[in-house]
């Protein structure tokens, strides 16, 4: 057939996360530490509140930047915890998942040739859409840095083709949490810079010691600064999709008719539901990191006992090992633990080329499940030996 399609969508991969979850079916009976899902259920109020809304009809489309009051709701929720504020009229989305915000964004502020700097290793959805968009991602090595991206680094890969710099903190794979130190010393090379900033905190109700301090509480940025969120991990709603996207009025307007164009809008019953989130159930994270401390402490500790180096993670649901002394990749480390050890983890060049040498494993899961997996991880280990 003569018929073209885009080689853009033909040399997209299924990201590494899939892969191997994917693969389970093959495997019925291995532990599967690869997805970042809570196994928490949504809260009561929360599901009670989108039922309420299917009972009364509220199912049609709504304000394509979502129902007002989720905004309002919005920015009293971010405004009373982190101290920053966005007007609800005009400068927040309510998307559908943080994964369409990204998407929206990219869409509205790329253009062919630019380049957009990423701290690497980084989560697996951002790379595929800026490429899709035309631009290319330069990344910032944090691997010697104990994943903290490096100022002077930063400033080195600056050039008149950066349109953006991007930030995931807690960090999507590793876990790692910036630094007050970091961020300020960020913030003074990015303040002076024409470009834009995207902090991507989608894991900040997931911070286990201290307090989230995010890069929109920095007023100098405020003007180039786009804030990602959203409640599929700090509320277990990862199927609601519901995301929130929030940045200047100037280019937000924009950014919605982008959004308009690939969704109308998000999710009515799912909106009313997110009202309640914000609201009512806002101490929910805290909750369960109860358990995921817990958890985290566990897998860290025998992940240590074990013999594989890694960093304690203090946020997100991750732990990053390196398994760099073992004499394979980390696509080949994973695929026999998975065949031979009945584990399945997420190898580390999934999250670029800088993550190789590393895997990733969630904690998002019950305890029975984490001990288990550890046990199988262990014997594999000292079969490699």
């Amino acid at each position: 057939m003569s018929l073209r399609l885009n080689p853009r969508a033909k040399a997209l991969k299924v990201p590494g996360t899939r892969q191997f979850s994917n693969q389970l079916v093959n495997y019925p009976d291995a532990i599967n530490l690869t997805i970042g899902q809570p196994d928490f259920p949504t809260p009561q109020s929360v599901k009670e509140a989108g039922i309420h809304a299917i009972n009364n009809n509220l199912t049609g489309y709504s304000h394509n930047a979502g129902i007002l009051n989720l905004r309002e709701s919005i920015n009293t929720f971010f405004s009373d915890k982190y101290g920053f504020s966005y007007d609800p009229i005009n400068e927040i989305i309510v998307t559908n998942g943080a994964a369409e915000a990204i998407d929206s964004l990219f869409r509205t502020i790329l253009e062919e040739g630019d380049e957009v700097i990423l701290p690497a290793p980084i989560y697996t959805g951002y790379v595929p859409v800026i490429e899709f968009c035309g631009a290319k991602v330069v990344y910032l090595d944090t691997t010697e840095t104990n994943f903290q991206p490096s100022a002077e680094k930063l400033a080195e890969l600056i050039t008149d083709k950066t349109k953006a710099v991007l930030f995931n903190y807690p960090s999507n794979p590793t876990g790692v949490v910036l630094t007050k130190e970091t961020m300020d010393q960020l913030v003074e090379v990015l303040v002076n810079k024409d470009i834009y900033v995207i902090t991507d905190e989608i894991y900040s109700e997931n911070t286990f010691s201290g307090d989230h301090l995010s890069f929109a509480s920095y007023p100098q940025l405020r003007e180039k600064l786009f804030y990602i969120h959203g409640l599929s991990k700090s509320h277990s709603m990862t199927g609601w999709r519901i995301g929130f996207l929030m940045g200047p009025a100037e280019i937000m307007q924009h950014v919605l008719k982008v959004h308009l164009y690939n969704s109308i809008c998000a999710n009515l019953p799912a909106q009313y539901a997110a009202i309640e989130a914000v609201t009512n159930a806002k101490d929910t994270p805290e909750e369960m990191n109860v358990e995921y401390i817990k958890r985290r402490d566990f897998v860290y500790k025998r992940l240590v006992e074990i013999g594989l180096p890694v960093e304690k993670p203090n946020g997100a649901f991750y732990i990053f090992p390196s398994i760099q002394a073992y004499g394979l990749n980390s696509f080949d480390f994973a695929t026999k633990l998975l065949q031979e050890g009945g584990v399945a983890v997420v190898p580390g060049s999934a999250f670029t080329p800088y993550g190789e040498g590393y895997i990733r494993i969630s904690y998002a899961y019950g305890m029975p499940v984490l001990v288990e997996g550890m046990d199988r991880l262990e014997k594999f280990v000292q079969k490699l030996k």
